[in-house]
């Protein structure tokens, strides 16, 4: 989100998480907006920042600046780095899956993230779109819940909701819900919450 009237139409929808993105590769990078903007929203849902191999101090002080309520770390920092951050915000760590993913790389943050994100893996930390096999999730046996992202559309929204997982927790809708990038089509987005709620 970096669009003040279209953060103010989601918001109205009452989701439970909304994303901004301060990674300036990203197209949907939320490098004008205003702290205000964040203060006149409501509390009732978590305002998260998302970075990838941000460094701490900056990190921190964004935090601070917009009243930040969680964090998705979608580089390659390590568990200590997330840890750091926990007495401060939720904190969620993404991670790129593919057919050979090994979900044992995850035990090391077991006590260092609120949540994990399984994103579809690409070079591009995320936002590609694509989904990647959800029965890959089977193999997760952890207990820390989980988000899903990647390639979520209305079109397989119903079998999203077929998952079965006892960790699955959320889903992250992004680019099939965006009319261009950081533009949420608010009309997509009621139908979504329609089919998941």
């Amino acid at each position: 989100m970096k669009h003040p009237e279209n953060i103010g139409a989601v918001a109205a929808l009452q989701p439970d998480y909304m994303g901004f993105i301060c990674y300036a590769p990203s197209p949907r990078y939320a490098a004008d907006l205003e702290a205000e903007t964040l203060d006149t929203l409501p509390d009732t849902f978590y305002k998260t920042a998302v970075f990838v191999n941000e460094d701490a101090e900056t990190i921190h002080k964004l935090i601070d600046n917009y009243n930040f309520d969680s964090i998705q770390l979608h580089g390659n920092e390590s568990p200590e780095f997330c840890e750091s951050f926990m007495d401060k915000v939720v904190v969620i760590k993404a991670f790129g899956i593919d057919k050979d993913f090994d979900f044992g790389q995850l035990e090391p943050y077991e006590v260092s993230v609120d949540y994990f994100l399984f994103d579809t893996k690409t070079e591009k930390h995320g936002g590609s779109g694509q989904a990647f096999d959800w029965s890959l999730l089977d193999k997760y046996q952890m207990d820390i819940p989980f988000f899903l992202s990647g390639g979520l559309s209305l079109e397989n929204l119903e079998e999203v909701k077929a998952i079965k997982h006892p960790q699955f927790y959320g889903v992250d809708l992004n680019s099939k819900f965006e009319i261009e990038p950081g533009l949420k089509d608010i009309n997509k987005l009621k139908e979504a919450f329609d089919i998941l709620r």
